[in-house]
């Protein structure tokens, strides 16, 4: 059986390829793949412009998959195959203190993770353990399954926050991670949910999703220091130091956006003063993706409601150039092989 997937050569070099299905290995399974995420982790990795620790070349990329389990491998229980699913992409070891104590987005072990150490889901088929799946239920719409995996980041950085009812809460950012932390933090009761983003198209469809107030950063002064808690998702330059503004004294801060160097710092004056408790999330532990599928399969997580281009595999290129293009009406663009 014929398998094809795409391969950056390395940064700026690509090519679609064709060969053998294939095959797992002990403790692996194979699984089609019927719809793939592109992010701007992708871009990054095919710009070059990943830390050199975290990506491998040649390299077939895709971190945000779900599919089908075609095959098992020696030790894999048969009955996983056919089951729709979708799996963690951090390949941890299991054994570390910290995997031990249930921290596995934290393992010690070098690091590897599917999409950007290990061949990802950019292609016909992927290869993971089969200790990283996360089942799905048999009428899984498997597209917007593909969004498990950012959802999973969002519910570690939700899981961080500790929201309660009746809480104050700000959302910086309304891309794919925001409007699925303004999914997550709405099922919390807020008192109020607030989403800070230049456009408009993004911030009013962020209300159509539970947000109780849309505002543009300019419109966020009036607001500064009011926010019990602030999720912040865009990893802009100066995001992570407007969170901490935002947030009220005593307040918790929790930043996701994937920072690049050069990013504004955070006020050490004012992070003492204040009393702020801030969290970074990077990936989602195991727990975190049970959060996010169980949320999923009862309906509180609706990641379809993001997706607005679907590209076949051949279409690579055009799908990553629309991906951080800046238009403000494109949200999740998909590759289904």
């Amino acid at each position: 059986m014929s398998s094809r997937a795409i391969v950056v050569d390395a940064p700026g070099r690509h090519r679609l390829v064709t060969g053998e299905r294939p095959e797992p290995g002990p403790g692996e399974v194979v699984v089609r793949v019927a719809a793939a995420g592109i992010c701007m982790s992708d871009r990054e990795v095919y710009h070059g412009h990943r830390d050199p620790g975290y990506v491998r070349y040649p390299l077939t990329p895709g971190h945000e998959w779900a599919g089908t389990v075609e095959a098992a491998g020696p030790g894999v229980d048969p009955e996983l195959v056919g089951r729709r699913t979708v799996a963690e992409g951090f390949r941890t070891c299991g054994t570390c203190e910290r995997c031990r104590h249930g921290e596995t987005s934290l393992c010690t072990a070098p690091y590897a993770e599917t999409g950007f150490t290990h061949p990802g889901g950019f292609a016909d088929h992927v290869v993971v353990p089969a200790r990283l799946l996360h089942p799905l239920p048999d009428d899984a719409d498997l597209s917007a399954a593909a969004l498990l995996e950012p959802a999973a980041v969002v519910a570690a950085a939700v899981r961080a926050g500790v929201p309660e009812p009746g809480e104050r809460i700000a959302v910086l950012g309304a891309g794919t991670l925001g409007l699925l932390a303004v999914q997550l933090l709405s099922s919390c009761s807020p008192g109020e949910l607030t989403v800070i983003d230049p456009r408009f198209e993004r911030a009013e469809l962020a209300c159509h999703m539970g947000a109780t107030e849309a505002r543009t950063p300019e419109l966020s002064h009036d607001v500064r220091g009011h926010f019990d808690l602030v999720v912040e998702t865009a990893g802009a330059p100066s995001t992570a130091a407007d969170a901490t503004l935002l947030a009220r004294r005593g307040g918790r801060v929790v930043l996701t956006g994937m920072f690049a160097p050069g990013a504004t710092g955070i006020d050490p004056v004012h992070l003492s003063l204040s009393q702020l408790t801030v969290r970074s999330v990077f990936g989602a532990s195991s727990a975190a993706w049970s959060f996010a599928v169980r949320a999923y399969v009862t309906g509180q997580l609706d990641p379809a409601a993001l997706i607005t281009h679907e590209f076949p595999l051949d279409r690579y290129a055009d799908a990553l150039a629309l991906v951080g293009g800046g238009d403000p009406k494109t949200g999740k663009v998909l590759l289904r092989p």
